[in-house]
């Protein structure tokens, strides 16, 4: 790096760093208050069955006063609609920091954004009638960093979620990180032995770059049987409730026992999606991404392995196995009966 180009780069960051402290967007109200509805819409949808959220009487034998909304549905009470959507992609999106500091980023060629962290403590549960408010935020920016993405700034915000009474019932640190797409190393392309798809425009992409899951005490289990090739399901050894993915307690009985059982493999696409953008190192594009309904009756995210043209809902799905490297192997589905 020049001593100009690193001038220009230590330039750019202290423009950036003004944004940090300063509130990203206006103080954001939730349009409706914690509410029944919407907590059973989330629990269906995610197959939570713990009967606090919607059994009272489950609820206060607990030592509630009544049913509870499910944590990880924090940030949806405050979610700004699909009016607001369209207003963002129109131009007509307020003027803020946060949407000045997005611009500065664009214009510079920082275009690509992904998600990269979320952690949230919780004071309190969640009640219905609550009505919450948030604040976000800019607490960090990042130098320039070299990522499997493209280089790019991580952009971190504190945002603070608090009641009707201006209590903080939580607290979300949110990270993203606004990459460069025209500067990402190339993924491999053309494997021996691969013939090429018009269909799939990268193919032949090595496995081997594609960013690692995060293995904790919790999910170790799953990912040691599928480095033997086996798919294993969590199971409450008290209720004999499935659960996936692996948790240290049992949603249902609250027991912390439990073993693994071996699942078939086979199961039905319950919904997918065709990913085209960023493409990261490892994958090929497009990438068709299921959520398969297995027969044992839990619901497991991954790969589809065939033509994503193929794709639908209620197809039946069998199991194979893709090795990353030495370490890590795991499963992804394909259409019953296609050939790999």
């Amino acid at each position: 790096m020049t001593t100009a180009t690193a001038t220009d780069e230590r330039t750019f960051l202290d423009t950036l760093r003004a944004f940090v402290g300063q509130e990203a967007t206006p103080v954001r109200h939730a349009q409706e208050p914690v509410n029944r509805p919407m907590i059973r819409h989330f629990v269906e949808a995610m197959g939570d069955e713990n009967p606090v959220y919607l059994d009272e009487a489950a609820a206060v034998a607990t030592g509630r006063e009544g049913i509870v909304a499910p944590p990880p549905m924090l940030s949806t009470w405050l979610m700004v609609g699909y009016r607001a959507h369209l207003a963002a992609r129109s131009g007509d999106a307020p003027d803020t920091p946060m949407a000045r500091l997005l611009n500065l980023l664009a214009e510079a060629g920082f275009t690509g954004v992904v998600a990269t962290d979320d952690e949230q403590i919780y004071h309190r549960e969640l009640r219905p009638g609550d009505q919450l408010s948030m604040t976000t935020v800019i607490s960090d920016i990042s130098p320039r960093k070299r990522t499997a993405l493209g280089p790019g700034h991580f952009i971190t915000t504190r945002r603070t979620y608090r009641d009707q009474h201006g209590q903080v019932v939580a607290e979300q640190r949110f990270r993203i990180l606004r990459f460069n797409p025209q500067h990402a190393p190339a993924p491999a392309v053309g494997a021996p032995g691969r013939a090429p798809d018009p269909a799939r425009p990268v193919t032949g992409a090595d496995p081997a770059e594609r960013p690692k899951p995060f293995v904790t005490r919790d999910n170790e289990l799953w990912f040691a049987a599928a480095r033997q090739r086996r798919l294993v399901i969590q199971t409450c050894s008290d209720c004999g409730r499935l659960r996936h993915p692996p948790s240290p307690v049992c949603p249902h009985c609250r027991s912390f026992n439990w073993h693994e059982v071996p699942a078939s493999g086979r199961g039905t696409v319950h919904s997918y999606v065709i990913s085209h953008h960023p493409k990261a190192p490892g994958f090929d594009y497009p990438l068709p991404i299921v959520l398969v309904d297995l027969a044992e009756g839990t619901r497991l995210v991954a790969d589809f392995a065939g033509d994503p043209a193929g794709l639908r809902i209620g197809m039946p799905v069998e199991i194979e196995w893709l090795a990353y490297d030495d370490e890590l192997t795991l499963p992804r589905f394909r259409a019953v009966g296609e050939d790999a």
